[in-house]
């Protein structure tokens, strides 16, 4: 199990799926994570309130973190433009494994609409228990990606 740092948030469009996710970290992975919020549904809310700050914390503590709304994209769009962030959609159990072993991703965002919360957990427990791989080709590459942050 990952034991680094680890932070999640959402919007209200991902409220449930977060609360799950949460018990799920605890309870069967006896992982730590901390809640960035909301704290409570509402409908109003927005996305960048919660996922902005969570990305923040990924960078100063170099864990992870775990973002969801409806889709994943909004969610996912709004962290990769904080420095130092990767973050990928997963969508399934093979796309959170290759994000972290070739993208060394950060950040995975889940979509509440479009996953079962089985498969979300499956997805979730793929992606914090695979490390990046660290190889020369992965390491050029994000190399790269980095320049233009600079």
């Amino acid at each position: 199990m990952y034991t680094n740092p680890l932070f999640i948030a959402s919007d209200h469009g991902g409220y449930q799926l977060k609360k799950r996710v949460i018990r799920y970290i605890e309870n069967e992975l006896k992982g730590k994570v901390e809640d960035l919020g909301p704290h409570e549904h509402v409908e109003t809310d927005d996305y960048p309130d919660y996922v902005i700050p969570l990305a923040h914390k990924v960078v100063e503590t170099q864990g992870r973190g775990i973002v969801i709304c409806r889709n994943g994209v909004g969610v996912c769009i709004a962290v990769n433009k904080v420095k130092g962030i990767k973050c990928g959609i997963g969508y399934n159990i093979a796309a959170a494994e290759s994000m972290m072993k070739d993208d060394n991703t950060n950040i995975i965002s889940l979509a509440a609409d479009h996953l079962s919360e089985d498969h979300a957990m499956a997805v979730v427990k793929k992606w914090l228990e695979t490390e990046f791989s660290g190889e020369e080709r992965h390491v050029r590459r994000l190399k790269k990606v980095e320049e233009i942050e600079k």
